[in-house]
């Protein structure tokens, strides 16, 4: 993969020169969803399929971009003088983003450089296509200039800052964080509150984890992304106006049931509601993965579903569509949405010997209720982000 990104970089941007190539994931959370801006806990793990990317310094201040993903908009460029959020610059925001982000952090590039990106992850559709991109830049940029006191994790919070920062999505930690972090066939525990974590190994003999992309777009900036952050942070003031709690991952259900009429609206309650018990679902989660019993883990993921869809009113049509499916096909051990929700994927873990039935049923299903395709992806837990 990387000789033939290496011979189109060369043609794009000439020969010669110290020219190094790089790989950040995907990442998909297989429980956990909505609570890393809540101060709860999250289960993702880093995915086989991810961006690559192909670098070399340059010895001007401008800075060229090519992504195979987006060929048609040709090479973009920007320059080290001129940083800042610009919509025509399509999705070199994430890139020039993080460049701005180390300068902001006290970092000083001297020179430019030139990137071609290359990614086999489904463009919007929820695996963080956006934040592996985010990663890959970093940790070339790292190598790059010689930034060596750059931890993993800094670069985990740095395409964090650069969302929230340079591309205005108030997006919380996990993407880049499991991204940058991940580990082969391990999920990563994550408690967003202090970005403690521990490494749980996911034993699959006889299973598969199947992602199930619903092509519909979403963008996360233009979502009710933001709408659901500000609403929970709503009702964490008024439970704050009687408890003394930072954050609602800090409640367990039944101190949440004792003080739930603190917040004066149902559809706060309910968003509430599904931060607290989610963030509880993935304690319990982790639990019973430890003791081997994936068939709980399976039945707590559907669980999570059903509570992105009837409290947090996340899931959509095409998401339920896929999910409901997945729950009567044999062989399913759990199924659920993945993501932000509003489109993109649902993650399934399916028996090995049902995987060709169940993408076979549930893609027709889909197709003839919804209009279009879905797409399947059968995937494996990989590495974080790192030089090739």
């Amino acid at each position: 993969m990387t000789a033939q990104l290496t011979e189109k970089f060369t043609g794009l941007f000439g020969e010669g020169g110290d020219i190094r190539p790089y790989f950040a994931p995907g990442r998909v959370n297989l429980i956990g969803e909505h609570t890393d801006y809540n101060g709860g806990h999250v289960f993702p793990c880093a995915l086989t399929i991810g961006t690559y990317a192909i670098v070399r310094k340059r010895d001007d201040r401008k800075m060229r971009f090519y992504s195979e993903n987006f060929a048609q908009l040709g090479i973009i460029e920007g320059c080290l003088d001129n940083l800042g959020y610009d919509k025509a610059a399509s999705w070199t925001n994430y890139t020039q983003g993080m460049v701005w982000t180390f300068m902001e952090k006290g970092y000083t590039l001297d020179t430019g450089f030139d990137m071609l990106l290359s990614g086999n992850i489904p463009d919007a559709s929820g695996l963080s296509s956006s934040s592996s991109v985010e990663v890959v830049a970093g940790v070339a940029i790292r190598d790059l200039y010689g930034f060596d006191d750059v931890t993993m994790t800094d670069i985990a919070l740095f395409g964090q800052y650069t969302e929230n920062n340079y591309n205005g999505v108030n997006c919380g930690i996990m993407d880049q964080f499991s991204i940058a972090m991940g580990r082969k066939d391990h999920a990563l525990f994550l408690d967003c509150s202090d970005l403690s974590y521990e490494y749980v190994p996911i034993h699959l003999t006889d299973e598969k984890i199947v992602i199930t992309c619903s092509n519909k777009k979403r963008g996360l900036g233009d979502s009710k992304y933001n709408e659901r952050r500000a609403e929970c942070e709503e009702a964490l003031s008024e439970l704050q106006t009687k408890l003394d709690i930072k954050t609602l991952g800090d409640l367990t259900e039944d101190e949440f049931e004792a003080n739930k009429y603190l917040i004066k609206s149902e559809v706060r309650q309910r968003r509430a509601k599904h931060a607290v018990y989610e963030n509880q679902r993935t304690l319990k989660a982790v639990e019973v993965l430890q003791r081997g019993d994936l068939n709980e883990f399976g039945r707590l993921m559907n669980e999570s579903h059903i509570s992105t869809r009837d409290d947090y009113e996340v899931t959509g049509i095409e998401l339920d569509t896929l999910v409901e499916t997945a729950w009567q096909q044999e062989g399913v051990i759990g199924s659920r949405m993945t993501g932000a929700g509003f489109g993109g994927c649902t993650v399934s873990i399916v028996k090995s010997n049902c995987v060709d039935a169940f993408i076979k049923n549930v893609g027709d299903t889909y197709l003839e209720k919804i209009g279009y395709a879905a797409d399947f992806y059968v995937v494996e837990i990989g590495d974080g982000g790192r030089a090739l």
